[in-house]
């Protein structure tokens, strides 16, 4: 049975600083020459890229929810066997969500570590920890860490405010380095120009004012990765990635190489063309920030429409599918001329318009997915089906021409590895 030293990295709330920290750990524990591999719990498509770059090794996905727990349980087996520290970071508050991080760590038994924003709090400090610690019975709990601490007698206060008994990681100050934001989260990776000094930058802080002993090791089942075969062999797939489609699970990239697929990615933002292919793949992303380098790619879309009326597949999800209508409308109201591929446009709202978990039934199968954006579309096109949420209400429109698919939806390929190769097959 594999085992690895483990740790969920939780909190009471979002934003309390999980994917600061975690990625400090992960930095910390890297720059130590320590194979560290980072999962993030639940659909995130930003933070892995953070992880990616604090730990120099992918970052996937576990959500016992769009993922599955057979997904889940393989993915941290092939972790352990090849890693000297497991890291997860989890989502929302510790108990939040159905499936929620506390799920996720009782399910696999990996302890959890409680992150508390104690900048405006003292002696609450322990009746917080208290609580996350004791709500759920036979939930393995590792102890607390303190973030965002005025001084160090604040620093003592807190600690001396925990039960008897419960760990305690230490404490980073209120001057720790932070990650930059916009309105879907975190920036990407490639979007943050000093990340990799804020890592670094991160990893002293915490090396200063933390503990970072290795925590104990977790004996995970021994389950192999399931076999894919080859159906995609020989098939030549072209994949937006760039400041505006980056939004791609790190898992759909590797089951479609053990599909056979050859990958080509190319820059819709950089003016690139559509590469040779046999099949696209136009993943979710911010189209709207970079609506104008877009717009002026006139040779990408018509190229993308000589691919659809020649048969060939396109996958289009969110940003992606966006991109293909007539045009999109900013948050400012401007009006951006797109691909024409679809009628209708997509306009961005001042609030979030649909966000969670959804079950797809294409004729090719039945996918796993998470939809999650600030836009709606407006078109007379009658979609092909729609998505169900996991407690069967109507979900996101699915759009179908001839090869085209196109959907608000993001796909999760391992959820389906023989019904992507069927949708970007021949």
């Amino acid at each position: 049975m594999p085992a690895c030293p483990a740790l969920l990295v939780a909190a009471p709330a979002s934003g309390q600083g999980k994917t600061t920290v975690t990625a400090a750990l992960a930095r910390l524990h890297a720059r130590q020459g320590r194979r560290v591999t980072v999962f993030k719990s639940g659909p995130d498509f930003l933070d892995p890229q953070i992880h990616a770059m604090a730990s120099g090794r992918p970052c996937q996905n576990l959500d016992l929810g769009m993922c599955g727990e057979a997904d889940a349980r393989w993915r941290l087996a092939r972790a352990a066997r090849d890693s000297d520290l497991i890291l997860v970071e989890g989502v929302m508050g510790l108990f939040d969500g159905t499936p929620s991080a506390a799920d996720i760590a009782e399910r696999f038994a990996i302890p959890v570590m409680a992150l508390i924003d104690a900048a405006a709090m003292a002696q609450t400090f322990g009746a917080v920890a208290h609580g996350l610690a004791s709500y759920r019975p036979g939930l393995p709990f590792a102890g607390v860490l303190a973030n965002r601490v005025g001084s160090p007698r604040h620093s003592e206060m807190l600690r001396a405010s925990l039960p008897s008994g419960m760990g305690w990681f230490g404490a980073l100050p209120k001057r720790a380095e932070s990650l930059p934001e916009r309105h879907l989260g975190l920036l990407q990776a490639a979007e943050i120009d000093d990340l990799e000094v804020r890592l670094d930058m991160l990893a002293d802080a915490l090396a200063a004012s933390a503990s970072v002993d290795l925590p104990a090791p977790v004996v995970f089942a021994d389950v192999m990765s399931p076999a894919v075969p080859p159906l995609l062999a020989g098939r030549r797939i072209a994949i937006a990635r760039d400041a505006a489609y980056g939004f791609i699970y790190p898992a759909n990239l590797e089951t479609l190489r053990s599909l056979g697929a050859a990958l080509c990615f190319f820059s819709p933002v950089a003016g690139d063309p559509l590469p040779d292919c046999d099949a696209v793949w136009l993943p979710g992303g911010y189209p709207e920030l970079h609506a104008a380098a877009l717009s002026a790619n006139d040779r990408l879309w018509s190229s993308l429409r000589a691919h659809v009326a020649a048969g060939k597949p396109l996958l289009a999800e969110c940003g992606g599918m966006m991109s293909l209508f007539e045009e999109i409308v900013d948050k400012a109201g401007g009006c951006h001329r797109f691909a024409g591929l679809l009628p209708g446009r997509a306009v961005m709202q001042p609030r979030l318009t649909a966000l969670g978990t959804q079950f797809v039934d294409l004729p090719e199968g039945r996918f796993a997915g998470h939809t999650f954006h600030y836009s709606k579309s407006e078109t007379q096109l009658v979609p092909l089906c729609r998505a169900r949420t996991a407690d069967g209400r109507i979900g996101e429109a699915v759009y179908r021409r001839q090869r085209l698919t196109a959907s608000y939806v993001h796909l999760y390929f391992p959820s389906a590895p023989e019904s992507i190769a069927v949708l970007l097959g021949a």
